[in-house]
């Protein structure tokens, strides 16, 4: 990777990486004896935004779940790479 610095001397990646950390939203996750229970905030949606589109949490498997506080398009990759990390696990354990 190419690295980036500013005039001032500060690394451009990592003053990216803490702007999105800012933009983010909450998620938290309680468990209990039977139940987990997951949470996000959900930010409002730009005008031409669909707001039953915006999904913070995901179902990775029949009983796997996921909740992401950053980006959307930075969680929508490591969401599908988790998704074919359990269907590599099932297949190999045979055993979900």
């Amino acid at each position: 990777a190419i690295t980036v610095f500013s005039p001032d001397g500060h690394l451009f990646q990592v003053e990216y990486a803490l702007e999105a950390v800012r933009k983010g939203t909450t998620a938290v996750a309680v468990r209990g004896n039977n139940v987990i229970v997951m949470g996000v905030e959900k930010k409002a949606t730009a005008k031409l935004q669909e707001p039953r589109t915006v999904r913070k949490i995901h179902s990775l498997d029949d009983h796997c779940c996921l909740a992401f506080a950053g980006l959307t398009a930075d969680a929508r990759v490591l969401v599908n790479r988790t998704r074919v990390e359990c269907q590599s696990y099932r297949l190999t354990m045979d055993d979900p």
